[in-house]
């Protein structure tokens, strides 16, 4: 059995951005609001006392935007500070990164992923739902200032999307070149954005893989990481290239995941609704640690059974939450 230990926690389900494989243009989106959103003390609570016992010690803050919940270096600090703590990362749009970057590193973040699928002004502002002044450039300035900090590795997520940004594949991957960044590219999903994915489609890895061979030439990078990637290198460059393939190489069975949203719903699969777990009610009903311990031992026993292949068995009716509602 796989060894799950991996926690992905949204801290908001907001988002300064609008993007289209994450809130389609139109969703009517019902936010959480704030006072069913978990506190400080509730998450850290959960972290310390129920999912560090039953195994987790590797976690990644993510939203929505995570930078924008006001606590977020506050939090970032605590879980850094626990003993148990192996990894702690963050996945974020970068916006609101220049101006909060050093005190997140200080915070004792290390490491950062930042979403970035376009290097075309005009493009990236298409992809995040922008009309107006394109905010690409703040984005490239919160990257540049993470890089110059010294989070390492940093990392630059890339969600292809056949007819918008799939003619980027080769300048986003030569980002990788002559700067210690690590480039990871997607393939699309049909996470509540059924309109688009079926109007678009996806390009799997392999097609992505052979562009990039065929310019540069491209080998195995042997990096065990957190996640799902494969990952390689070209020749002679300082970062890495990853691909994550869940589309065309379904990596279930190598899930060591699950996820906490920012409403305190914990669910072992990204697609798959079978077994969430309610434990912001259950904390806030005075529901007794132990007993929590226990109904996630139980869950992370169900998990092999639980996930995307398997989805249709637990997902009813339309499947229609976005992306930044189940936390990334």
């Amino acid at each position: 059995m796989n060894r799950v230990d991996y926690l992905r926690i949204s801290l908001i389900d907001r988002c300064n951005f609008r993007c289209q494989y994450c809130m389609p243009e139109g969703t009517d989106l019902q936010y959480v609001l704030q006072q069913n959103l978990l506190t400080q003390d509730e998450l850290l609570t959960l972290v310390q006392d129920v999912f560090i016992p039953v195994g987790f010690t590797r976690f990644r803050l993510t939203g929505g935007e995570p930078l924008i919940r006001p606590d977020v270096v506050d939090i970032v600090r605590a879980i850094a500070s626990l003993p148990q703590t192996q990894d702690l990362s963050m996945t974020t749009n970068a916006f609101l990164l220049a101006g909060k970057a050093q005190a997140l590193y200080d915070a004792g973040l290390r490491r950062i992923n930042i979403s970035l699928d376009s290097l075309d002004p005009e493009t990236f502002n298409t992809i995040i739902g922008q009309r107006g002044r394109s905010r690409w450039q703040q984005v490239w300035d919160g990257i540049q200032t993470a890089h110059r900090i010294g989070f390492n590795p940093l990392k630059l997520n890339v969600v292809v999307i056949p007819g918008v940004n799939d003619h980027e594949v080769l300048e986003l991957a030569a980002l990788s070149r002559d700067r210690d960044w690590h480039i990871r590219f997607i393939e699309f999903m049909p996470i509540g954005n059924g309109d688009l994915f079926a109007n678009k489609g996806w390009i799997d890895s392999e097609t992505i893989r052979q562009q990039i061979k065929q310019r540069w030439g491209l080998t195995e990078a042997h990096v065990k990481g957190n996640g799902p990637a494969d990952v390689f290198k070209i020749p002679g460059a300082k970062g890495t290239l990853g691909f994550i393939s869940q589309m065309s190489e379904c990596f279930c069975d190598r899930c060591n995941r699950m996820r906490l949203s920012a409403d305190g719903w914990l669910r072992p699969c990204l697609l798959n609704e079978i077994g969430q777990l309610d434990l912001r009610t259950a904390l806030r009903s005075q529901a007794s640690l132990a007993d929590l311990r226990s109904q996630v031992s139980d869950l992370l026993l169900l998990k092999p059974e639980i996930n995307y292949k398997q989805r249709a068995s637990g997902t009813l009716g339309s499947y229609d939450r976005t992306m930044s509602q189940i936390g990334g």
